[in-house]
């Protein structure tokens, strides 16, 4: 996918607004720590999350969308830190944040997925927070956002196979509205997944 040319629109393709389950899972995070924000596309959760007091660094791999973000901080005067980088490439080792969020990032392929979601773990200093939103299988059936391949979605048991069930605070598979600009618009099938390293 170019996501050059998809968030190459005048509005913003996920709106402005931090998504719906930012703001609900928002009170597990370390407050105001320094938080990784990964595939952060244009802004809208860093940006949330640096007017509350956190300290942000944001990464996504479109220039276009990390322009609109750099314009999206400026106009709500908050400062992040936003590095244009393949996701691929990140070293998740290389430095650890008290809160790694990651909200609908569903684009790594199914060989890769565990290696990322443990990069992630990898990327979370000790009782930090890892949070990763997105959508479940369920999701085809809606057709509201998100990709069109299965493949590309989280289940519950992607993470408890991965991650030790004492670290595991929230993971739950429901139902929700979603009005996030063009991008997520209706109902969705959606999944949280919330741990303290």
């Amino acid at each position: 996918m170019d996501w050059d040319q998809r968030f190459s629109i005048d509005d913003y393709l996920f709106g402005k607004e931090p998504a719906q389950a930012l703001l609900k899972l928002e009170k597990y995070l370390v407050p105001k720590g320094e938080t990784l924000v990964i595939a952060d596309g244009e802004g809208r959760n860093s940006v949330y999350l640096a007017s509350k007091g956190f300290k942000v660094t944001a990464s996504d791999y479109s220039k276009v969308a990390s322009r609109k973000a750099r314009a999206l901080a400026d106009k709500k005067k908050v400062e992040v830190n936003y590095r244009v980088e393949d996701f691929f490439d990140i070293i998740w080792s290389e430095k650890q944040y008290d809160n790694v969020v990651g909200i609908c990032f569903q684009f790594v392929p199914q060989e890769k997925i565990n290696e990322v979601l443990l990069g992630l773990k990898a990327a979370t200093k000790k009782g930090g927070t890892l949070l990763v939103h997105g959508y479940t299988p369920k999701q085809i059936n809606f057709g509201t956002g998100g990709p069109k391949d299965v493949s590309l979605m989280y289940t519950k048991e992607k993470f408890t196979g991965l991650f030790n069930e004492n670290d595991i605070t929230l993971i739950e598979e429901y139902q929700a509205s979603l009005s996030e600009g063009v991008g997520h618009n209706g109902q969705s099938a959606m999944i949280d997944f919330v741990a303290k390293i």
